[in-house]
């Protein structure tokens, strides 16, 4: 039997996910927007939802292109609202695109990939964790990345959402040490 992190479960798209996505380091900006925005758009529910919706989202939301999505208004909102495949909220939809702007600020200015890398110094910061109730849900790490991300303009990214964020794309290793992917 394969051992995962706890959160993994029973469920086969969340084994999945943990065995070939959840703590891989991702480097393409766009990526990390996409990823981003997911994760905002998983408050206050649970991540299988939103892996659930993905492809919806990603049709919705032009393949997370940040470039379109910056160029989008009032129609486009009300598009989405209407659009069953996602989330309907508007203040996620909103902030969606205000992020997307956001994001190209800084993709201009020195891509969203090295602000986000810059805070780990490049590489992966690797915990150690024995069990699942270890885990914190945010750090002071994420307190700052997230104060540095709402300075830039970003909406829904707190700290425990940019921390979930951290671990899902691998700036945080924290699989617990017992996981078969811990040391990969």
């Amino acid at each position: 039997m394969v051992e995962r992190c706890g959160w993994a479960g029973d469920d086969p798209i969340y084994q999945a996910y943990h065995d070939t996505e959840w703590g891989v380091p991702e480097y393409d900006s766009r990526a990390l927007w996409e990823k981003l925005i997911l994760d905002g758009f998983q408050a206050g529910l649970s991540w299988i939802t939103i892996l659930k919706k993905r492809d919806n989202f990603r049709a919705a939301f032009a393949g997370f292109d940040p470039n379109i999505v910056a160029t989008w208004g009032e129609d486009e909102v009300q598009r989405l609202l209407q659009d069953k495949g996602i989330i309907r909220h508007r203040g996620k939809i909103e902030a969606t695109i205000t992020n997307a702007r956001a994001w190209q600020r800084i993709e201009q200015q020195q891509g969203f990939d090295k602000f986000l890398w810059g805070y780990v110094g490049g590489k992966p910061l690797v915990n150690h964790f024995a069990t699942q109730a270890d885990v914190p849900t945010q750090t002071p790490l994420s307190v700052q990345v997230s104060k540095d991300l709402k300075k830039e303009g970003f909406k829904y990214c707190g700290p425990t959402i940019v921390y979930a964020f951290m671990e899902a794309t691998g700036l945080v290793n924290d699989h617990i040490v017992t996981c078969h992917r811990h040391g990969k």
